[in-house]
């Protein structure tokens, strides 16, 4: 029996080696890049200050609660610029308005709104659409009412109460 020579190219020279090879190294190269991506980028869900958050729970449940004994309620407009609030069972001279994005705290806002009579009050601010957190506090600190929004962008109006509901309409 004759024995078959074939000219036997070198390893590199095959395509199955290659292919074979090319699995891992998508994978070596796909990790590469996410681990750039988890050490340029910040993650903003993980506060700086997470154990002092935990530790005054208990002064931001006292202000709710002190909230709804007042039977405070707001309802807010959002406009191109800035917001309107009429609130309902208190009057101070000032409130603070915080917007809280749900996962970037760079786009967090706080607005100091100016009494305009009547029960409303209007600040400045400028939001992008999307879903918020919205917070609302009387300068004395001794209540607050909070609660998520579906949709805020110009033109939404919010209901928000001392049961933390932030409910759109408009």
């Amino acid at each position: 029996m004759q024995a078959m020579t074939h000219g036997r190219q070198p390893w590199y020279r095959e395509p199955w080696p290659w292919l074979l090879m090319s699995g891992p190294a998508a994978v070596v190269v796909a990790g590469a890049f996410t681990a750039w991506l988890a050490v340029v980028n910040e993650d903003g869900l993980v506060a700086e200050d997470y154990y002092k958050q935990g530790l005054s729970i208990n002064k931001v449940i006292r202000r709710e609660s002190a909230a709804a004994a007042l039977g405070v309620k707001a309802r807010v407009l959002v406009g191109e610029h800035g917001l309107r609030v009429q609130l309902a069972g208190a009057a101070p001279a000032a409130l603070t308005l915080q917007l809280v994005h749900p996962t970037r705290a760079g786009m967090d806002r706080t607005v100091r709104l100016q009494a305009e009579g009547g029960g409303w009050y209007a600040g400045r601010v400028d939001v992008a659409a999307g879903r918020w957190k919205v917070a609302i506090e009387d300068d004395s600190g001794v209540w607050r009412i909070a609660g998520a929004a579906a949709d805020v962008r110009p033109g939404a109006e919010l209901q928000v109460d001392a049961r933390g509901m932030a409910e759109a309409g408009g």
